[in-house]
């Protein structure tokens, strides 16, 4: 998207302005071209990436708007470029994708679209790349997660926390948890935590990894950070010998002290991965991946987004304010609504 030109091919979109103020701006839609198509966003999700692209601390990558926020996004196909060659107007798609997806029209890539599960409403949908596809990279393809293995995950009751309860479980792994409330450790057991620690203010880490290792009756194959700081070394320091720590965030802190000689020692394995920088066909590989082996399981029902609100785009402020408190369990949603017919989008939309 760019900014107004002055003609009638606008849409509304989260604006990030210069003091870390959120507004709503209109701004052009430009037809896709090549592989690309324009999809009518039904909602986008609310991330800590966001927050901290607001702050400049997490710059959007080249080729999407350094201002207009959202990592994910579900809605339907209205046009696609002419070597588009899988979708069609009409289509339900969701993904992830740089930024610029808390608008009322997104232009992508067709390779990045994943279908919107049979039986799964466009809307709850938007609650699903993100965390979904944050939790089938961190799992499976970096944590080699096997049947059996125990997971821990911090900051469990976050959109991403629910998603890693709900794969690890399905895929056959015992997961623990911790989160600050005792409510979102019930509502996290609800979608299959085996079980959780509400982590009390001033304990220590030492006391806190013992707590997890007697709950789950031994240390863990697998954890999960999404926090950073030093809540990368208390995962760390509750790893089985050979265990792996994924790295996912750092919104505690961004740097951390790290015993190297126990890393050595116990032969721990410590990975970072993201998949906003991604070029493209990386992107696309995941999407094949994720509609393989991730869709049965939510056509199934095994596994389903966890949505906390849904806000209108005018409201994306008051969205954001919810979740820098941490009073959101799930996802945090802004549905765009679509924009007055005939003022967003070429009317001339080729389908196929």
């Amino acid at each position: 998207m760019k900014e107004n030109s002055g003609d009638n091919r606008t849409a509304l979109a989260v604006v990030f302005g210069a003091d870390a103020g959120i507004g709503v701006q209109a701004r052009e839609v430009l037809a896709p071209r090549a592989d690309q198509v324009l999809v009518q966003v039904a909602a986008a999700g609310c991330n800590r990436a966001d927050l901290l692209q607001r702050d400049g601390r997490y710059p959007a990558p080249a080729g999407v708007p350094s201002d207009i926020p959202g990592l994910e996004f579900s809605g339907t196909v209205v046009q696609v470029g002419e070597l588009a060659h899988g979708l069609r107007v009409g289509d339900r798609v969701m993904g992830i994708y740089g930024g610029g997806a808390q608008a009322q029209y997104l232009l992508v890539p067709e390779s990045i679209c994943v279908p919107v599960p049979e039986g799964l409403d466009v809307v709850d949908a938007g609650a699903l790349p993100e965390a979904f596809f944050t939790a089938y990279e961190a799992l499976v393809e970096q944590g080699g997660l096997r049947r059996g293995a125990r997971v821990l995950v911090n900051a469990v009751g976050s959109g991403v926390g629910t998603a890693l309860v709900q794969l690890a479980r399905a895929l056959g792994a015992q997961v623990y948890g911790t989160t600050r409330t005792q409510a979102k450790l019930e509502q996290c057991e609800a979608l299959g935590l085996s079980g959780g620690l509400v982590v009390e203010e001033g304990e220590s880490p030492a006391t806190t990894r013992e707590r997890l290792v007697a709950l789950a009756g031994g240390e863990f194959d697998l954890a999960v950070d999404l926090l950073g700081g030093s809540h990368l070394s208390l995962l760390l320091a509750a790893l089985a010998p050979q265990g792996t720590v994924v790295s996912l965030g750092f919104i505690a802190a961004q740097q951390a002290s790290l015993d190297l000689a126990t890393i050595i020692a116990r032969r721990l394995r410590v990975v970072g991965t993201s998949l906003r920088g991604r070029p493209n066909h990386e992107k696309a590989v995941l999407a094949r991946r994720i509609t393989r082996d991730l869709l049965p399981l939510f056509a199934s029902g095994e596994l389903r987004p966890v949505v906390d609100r849904r806000f209108p785009l005018e409201e994306a402020a008051a969205a954001y304010a919810r979740m820098e408190e941490s009073r959101n369990f799930g996802k945090i949603l802004l549905l765009p609504g679509a924009p007055v017919e005939g003022k967003s989008h070429d009317e001339t939309a080729r389908g196929r």
